[in-house]
């Protein structure tokens, strides 16, 4: 499984990190990104749980 934050979409609200850190965090630029390559199924819950919460929904998680 993979996730990934849309850049451009992004709004670097910060709640993507909050919800599962061991996937997400902020970047230089004040957004989000994604800082594995893949997310072990102990993560999944988490990853998934940050893209339904992502208010212009930025990160997909497949």
């Amino acid at each position: 499984m993979k996730a990934n934050v849309d850049k451009d979409t992004c709004i670097g609200c910060g709640l993507c990190p909050d919800i599962c850190p061991e996937v997400f965090q902020m970047d230089d630029d004040g957004k989000a990104k994604a800082v594995v390559d893949s997310v072990s199924s102990t993560q999944e819950d988490g990853a998934k749980d940050a893209a339904e919460q992502c208010p212009v929904n930025a990160i997909s998680v497949e």
